[in-house]
């Protein structure tokens, strides 16, 4: 739910219903640029859940393995900041038991992870049972065949616990992904205000990955690969009108471009034009670019990268 204007709620005219959920703000992105996608998930038997699955049948996202839970459906709402700026509050555990929380091991189907190049997920996944042992399951069943494994930490303490359940779950992640996508404030979080290089050193001496991105925001991106690959991207410049998403953009660039095989500069590359588009319109996925507007949007600044 996005405030129609920036400012407290107690000003705020109105909400716009919008589809949200940061993985599949991911999946809607990665969809639009021409990436087969999947959706593991659950929903709730409301019309809120209708209209999330209604909206990933319309992007063209495999819903064979969304499961539907006698609950509600998850409700984040956004408070918008002047500049574009945002931070969020939610109606989920640990407040009150919703859909998505309630996925369990019974419901992930270990070929169908199997059949897929990438698993992407997000750490509030593994906030509450039995949604984190799901988790567990596609993840085991991912490394088991080959299956590059996808993690974005999306830290939102609001939905933990406790902090050192956060961190504790989050150092788990970390062990058994192939590729880690985090946000500069999230590095932060997790290990100090030191410089995305730092924390870059620390994952992959202590984790091992092949790859570790950091999203900068305005100022671009940082990537990193365990086989010394190493650039700061700057940002494409943009007017931004609100930052809901750009960082599930950005991810749905670099991971449509890894599973064709393209190298790290371009995967950078594309995932900054993509997230620099989605900050230019309100909403999380409204702003996601289709491979056409992403191929104007790279012309219009002098590159010719194929998407």
């Amino acid at each position: 739910m996005i405030p129609t204007v920036p400012g407290h709620y107690s000003v705020v005219p109105a909400f716009e219903k919008c589809f949200g959920g940061a993985p599949f703000n991911f999946a809607v992105g990665a969809a639009r640029l021409g990436s087969d996608v999947g959706a593991l998930c659950a929903i709730g038997s409301d019309q809120f859940g209708e209209f999330l699955l209604e909206t990933l049948k319309g992007n063209r996202i495999d819903v064979t393995h969304v499961k539907v839970k006698r609950a509600r459906t998850t409700l984040a709402f956004v408070v918008r900041q002047k500049g574009g700026e945002r931070s969020f509050f939610f109606y989920r555990m640990p407040w009150v038991e919703t859909a998505d929380t309630m996925l369990s091991p019974d419901d992930v189907d270990p070929g169908y992870v199997k059949d897929a190049k990438i698993l992407h997920y997000s750490g509030v996944a593994l906030s509450h049972s039995p949604e984190r042992e799901a988790v567990r399951k596609a993840v085991s069943a991912a490394r088991e065949s080959g299956t590059k494994v996808s993690f974005d930490p999306n830290i939102r303490p609001d939905l933990w616990e406790s902090a050192e359940l956060l961190r504790e779950s989050c150092e788990d992640a970390f062990r058994s992904s192939d590729i880690i996508l985090l946000a500069k404030d999230e590095a932060e979080y997790l290990y100090g205000a030191i410089p995305p290089r730092d924390a870059t050193d620390q994952l992959l001496r202590k984790f091992g990955p092949e790859i570790v991105a950091v999203k900068l925001g305005g100022k671009g991106s940082y990537v990193r690969s365990r086989d010394g690959y190493e650039s700061v991207k700057p940002a494409f410049k943009v007017r931004a009108v609100d930052k809901t998403g750009a960082g599930d953009g950005w991810a749905a660039g670099f991971l449509h471009g890894l599973a064709r095989g393209w190298d790290l500069e371009r995967c950078a590359t594309v995932a900054n034009a993509v997230g620099g588009l989605v900050v230019t319109k309100v909403g999380a996925i409204t702003a996601m670019p289709s491979r056409a507007e992403l191929q104007r949007f790279l012309r219009s600044r002098g590159l010719r990268i194929s998407v």
